[in-house]
């Protein structure tokens, strides 16, 4: 009976294992040719778990062969048909997944990952999942043309670009054309950028750009003409072709900088309103509400700053006079008040006097004489008081 509970108790742990350590990954992909592919390999780690080794096995027409092994050495890349393409992220946990970049053909075929844990007890566990892997070549999608950021009617002397661009199996190769689709038309460039770095006048035309690739079959994709138009800046700017819109100029000789905003603006009315509105020269903006708000108050304190400073400064510049009270007791004449640095006053000198101002008053000679003569009678009796004692003492 305890074998059982043993046995039971053991599969719950394995079934339990199992459904943690589950790999996860992709049936079938399909890669484009030269570009790069990830073959997705993932598992949710378990500590009573340690991962050992991770194999990946491409079998290709019944020919099963490693191709990339990891184990405590290290990683390893079986197969040089692979150097330098393939690699297994090390540093994040439970992700083993293949990348494999610069597609080739060759590399179709049916990817095997095969992960070893160990458990607790010394156990080892191994999972594996498979993915079918398409290498297939892209044909070369038809090309658009991308101005520049002065769009299709810049200034003569201006510096551009256009730019050709389409998808496909890489390497695309571009080809640029002066002249019309289909008719006697010039090889400008092998680039993908058609740069001008100082443009001529004899630079206006229509342009057009061929594209291909390997993956085409020999079919050229051949992209619309654009009309490129450089303006001469010593001419007056009137008016602009009908399918623009018209601008509006006094007739005077135009500047560099005028012609280059009549220019960015018609642009940008034609193109739509996504483009952002350029505008230079004379032309006259409104500052926001705030903006003007902020600039007054800002001058106004200025202003304040500058004339406390001022009145400050010559405050500190001039002396402040002070008085000194003048009194005597003979009434002259007060002298007028003056300053008391380097000032040229007369001073009064210092006359110590012990003059007083005590008033005598008559009083009558009769009080005094009262007080000398008027007796003291409790004294007499006191007196006369101690005599008689003195006196029975005697007698005694």
């Amino acid at each position: 009976m305890e074998k059982l509970v043993l046995l039971v108790a053991l599969g719950n742990s394995i079934t339990i294992c199992n459904a943690i350590l589950e790999l996860t990954g992709t049936h079938d992909i399909d890669g484009t040719w030269k570009s790069s592919i990830t073959l997705p390999c993932v598992y949710g780690p378990s500590q009573d778990f340690v991962q050992q080794t991770v194999i990946w096995i491409l079998d290709r027409d019944q020919s099963p062969a490693t191709i990339f092994r990891r184990d405590s050495s290290g990683d390893h890349i079986m197969l040089s048909h692979y150097r330098d393409r393939l690699s297994v992220p090390k540093y994040r946990p439970g992700d083993v997944s293949l990348e494999i970049e610069k597609l080739e053909i060759t590399d179709s075929g049916r990817y095997t990952c095969k992960v070893t844990w160990r458990g607790q007890n010394s156990s080892l566990l191994t999972k594996e999942t498979t993915t079918t892997v398409k290498v297939v070549k892209v044909a070369v999608t038809k090309p658009i043309i991308r101005p520049g950021n002065l769009g299709f009617i810049v200034p003569k002397g201006a510096r551009t670009s256009l730019t050709c661009s389409a998808s496909g199996s890489p390497p695309i190769i571009y080809r640029w054309f002066k002249g019309e689709p289909g008719g006697s038309a010039v090889h400008v460039s092998n680039h993908a950028v058609l740069m001008f770095d100082s443009l001529q006048t004899s630079d206006s035309g229509k342009y057009y750009c061929e594209a291909e690739n390997r993956a085409s079959s020999q079919v050229i994709q051949q992209s619309d003409a654009v009309q490129l138009t450089v303006r001469d800046r010593t001419k007056l700017a009137t008016t602009v072709p009908s399918s623009e819109t018209q601008v509006h100029t006094t007739v005077k000789p135009v500047s560099e900088r005028d012609l280059i905003t009549i220019l960015l603006t018609t642009e940008s009315d034609v193109q739509g309103p996504e483009r952002h509105e350029v505008t230079t020269g004379h032309q006259r903006t409104t500052l926001p509400l705030y903006l003007i708000i902020l600039i007054a108050v800002l001058c106004v304190a200025v202003v304040f700053v500058v004339i406390t400073v001022v009145l400050c400064r010559r405050k500190t510049k001039e002396d402040s006079p002070y008085e000194v009270t003048y009194c005597n007791s003979k009434n002259d004449v007060r002298r007028p008040t003056c300053s008391g640095v380097n000032s040229k006053c007369n001073y009064e000198p210092a006359k110590p006097t012990i003059e007083n101002n005590y008033l005598t008053e008559p009083i009558s000679e009769n009080d005094y004489e009262t007080i000398a003569i008027k007796k003291n009678v409790e004294y007499e009796t006191l007196v006369d008081a101690m005599e008689s004692e003195y006196e029975v003492g005697d007698v005694q």
